[in-house]
């Protein structure tokens, strides 16, 4: 329910609820939730009627008020989603916790108000949000999305285990030497960093990937999703064309001297979501690393790039790895059952016809 209202069906009567404030009470028609932020919880359904209202409360409070959660955020939460049935009972429909596939939730995409739920708890907090049955004009907004619509009240239990914001970047000191036919790369610590192509030399044929800073996480494998910040230069002009750290910005100097920085981006990786080089470079590096990544045109966006308004020739990247998520896999079709006299092959159903024929003979 929660993944939905993130794509637009939510109710217009949904308002900020007051007592996701520290000094307001848990909300008693709320199922009382328990367990370890960071691993499935527990839940018991109160003795009544599911409410026919919107409920938000705070079950658990994280501790870190150095990691408080901003309107702009990337939030990373393990989300499991059960649905009320009846007085005191429900069940578990959906659980991030059976994959260990948290969600990646963009705050700027969501809903203001049920945003406003997220913000300015810190992680480790547990939010729990009830959805009463959806109505009739939300039922035809699922069945458009070719999603099934809820039957009964819905409960959406939120731990937020991690956040990226504007401006995160890798921790620790950046390498200088790179070697003499590769690119610099000058650290400017929140900002964009500069990079500079060298002169007269070729581009390198095959991809490079070179650690800057080395993180200690752990290693990226494919299909993850990841969290990232990035710059990127044409090898032919050293020129930006696009970067996350001052996002929308186009002129390199405003850039520099720019105060906000940009969101992060994240994307599954290895799975031919992006460009085959980063594929190739990024899976195997390690969460925290800060990474150069010199990609030649064959494996960035080909030789027809210009006409569909995309960088040509060799790429070049500098790339900070904020952090790691494993997707949820992804379910597998069943096989269509065939009935046995329409699967055996038409020599069997010809010998059977002439057996047949030659019994009743006999």
């Amino acid at each position: 329910m929660l993944g939905a209202s993130g794509c637009g069906v939510i109710p217009e009567e949904w308002q900020t609820p007051a007592l996701m404030r520290t000094e307001q009470e848990y909300d008693s028609r709320l199922p009382v939730v328990s367990g370890a932020v960071g691993e499935e919880p527990e839940i018991s359904f109160p003795d009544i009627e599911p409410p026919t209202e919107r409920i938000a409360g705070v079950a658990h409070h994280g501790t870190d008020d150095s990691a408080l959660i901003r309107d702009t955020d990337l939030v990373v939460a393990h989300i499991v989603e059960y649905q009320w049935t009846d007085k005191g009972k429900g069940e578990q429909v959906s659980s991030t916790y059976e994959h260990d596939a948290p969600e990646l939730l963009s705050l700027t995409r969501m809903p203001d108000d049920l945003a406003g739920s997220i913000v300015n708890q810190s992680v480790g907090s547990r939010i729990v949000f009830l959805f009463p049955p959806p109505t009739e004009e939300e039922r035809s907004q699922y069945e458009m999305m070719g999603q099934e619509p809820p039957e009964g009240a819905s409960v959406s239990v939120v731990d937020i285990v991690a956040r990226h914001g504007k401006g995160d970047v890798v921790p620790g000191e950046q390498i200088t030497d790179v070697g003499e036919d590769m690119p610099t790369v000058v650290d400017k610590g929140r900002t964009m960093p500069e990079i500079t192509i060298p002169e007269d030399t070729d581009p390198p044929k095959d991809v490079k990937a070179i650690p800057l800073i080395e993180g200690d996480g752990p290693e990226i494998t494919k299909g993850q999703n990841i969290v990232v910040q990035y710059t990127g230069v044409r090898w032919d002009d050293g020129e930006v064309f696009d970067s996350t750290w001052n996002t929308g910005l186009e002129d390199r100097a405003a850039a520099e001297n720019e105060d906000t920085d940009g969101d992060p981006l994240h994307f599954q990786i290895g799975v031919g979501g992006v460009i085959e080089g980063w594929d190739e470079g990024l899976v195997g590096q390690r969460v925290g690393s800060r990474v150069l990544l010199v990609i030649p045109k064959d494996k960035a966006y080909g030789d027809k790039a210009a006409e569909r308004g995309q960088p040509e020739g060799t790429l070049v990247f500098v790339v900070d790895l904020l952090g790691a998520y494993n997707s949820k896999p992804e379910e597998e079709e069943e096989p269509e059952v065939v009935e046995e006299s329409e699967a055996a092959p038409e020599e069997a159903k010809d010998d059977e016809s002439t057996d047949d024929k030659e019994n009743s003979e006999e």
